[in-house]
């Protein structure tokens, strides 16, 4: 059996398939929640690839259920074309019902928005880790790059030293 692949992040992941790193610089993660997710076989073979997208990915909660849309998982290489699947079609997320309706309290609250941050395997079963957070403001965002500037600049004086 090959080695299993650990990424910081989550404790107790196996495969890490996929990450949205710009969801850090675009939103404030105030909160994070791990969901799993209900796929198709097809689907799991093809993250267990580690091929999947979150780029341009949200989530929504519908009629008490929690839905991921526009996430890319594209179809399983070495099966046909009969056992195949949509390659952006909806998934619904699992996760217990007072979570759910703790998510849409929030979401119904000015400005606060649920973003897919990583999906990988745990314990053999595929989760997404979902970020409750709010946009970050052109400001927020300046501020940011200045302080990844002097630090920068701060490692590289360090260096010639």
């Amino acid at each position: 059996m090959g080695k299993k692949r650990v990424a910081k992040g989550v404790e107790g992941m196996e495969l890490l398939v996929c990450r949205a790193p710009k969801a850090a610089k675009r939103y404030e993660i105030e909160e994070r929640f791990e969901a799993g997710m209900m796929l198709k076989g097809s689907e799991v073979k093809s993250l267990r690839q580690r091929r999947g997208e979150l780029e341009g990915a949200y989530a929504s909660v519908d009629n008490n259920e929690l839905w991921l849309h526009k996430m890319h998982i594209p179809p399983y290489e070495f099966g046909g074309p009969h056992y195949n699947h949509l390659p952006k079609r909806s998934r619904k997320l699992l996760l217990k019902r007072h979570e759910i309706e703790k998510i849409r309290g929030r979401l119904t609250t000015q400005g606060y928005t649920l973003i897919p941050l990583q999906v990988y395997f745990k314990n053999g079963f595929a989760k997404v880790q979902l970020g409750l957070g709010k946009g970050r403001k052109a400001h927020d965002k300046r501020e940011e790059l200045k302080r990844d500037q002097e630090l920068r600049e701060a490692r590289e004086a360090m260096r010639r030293r």
